[in-house]
């Protein structure tokens, strides 16, 4: 399966990302099937911040390829993806772990003991 998502490139506290069609199993810096654009988030001028080609996202969401969450949130963001549907699943998602939390919560596990 292809993901598309963001691969840290720059130096220590001046980091950008690329955008890349990326296979689902490989490493963060592994092999990239195509860049699909750049995000800088420390510049200062906001249209200096996001690149992205517009026409090749397109292309691979068309052929099956999902993007990662904050991928989807620039997408929706753009105005390239309809965020509808992506918002209630982000909800879903959200109250579900707060459900497990409080499922957890409720019933808390006992200490082990240590070995000494």
């Amino acid at each position: 399966m292809v993901r598309i998502r963001m691969q840290r490139m720059g130096r220590r506290h001046l980091s950008y990302y690329r955008i890349n069609a990326i296979e689902k199993r490989v490493k963060r810096d592994g092999k990239v099937l195509e860049n699909l654009g750049w995000y800088s988030p420390q510049a200062k001028d906001k249209a200096k911040q996001l690149h992205l080609e517009i026409e090749r996202i397109k292309h691979w969401l068309t052929a099956g390829a999902q993007p990662s969450d904050t991928v989807m949130d620039m997408l929706v963001n753009q105005g390239i993806v309809d965020g509808t549907e992506w918002k209630a699943q982000k909800a879903a998602r959200i109250k579900a772990v707060e459900a497990a939390a409080a499922v957890k919560a409720a019933n808390p596990q006992p200490e082990k003991k240590k070995k000494k």
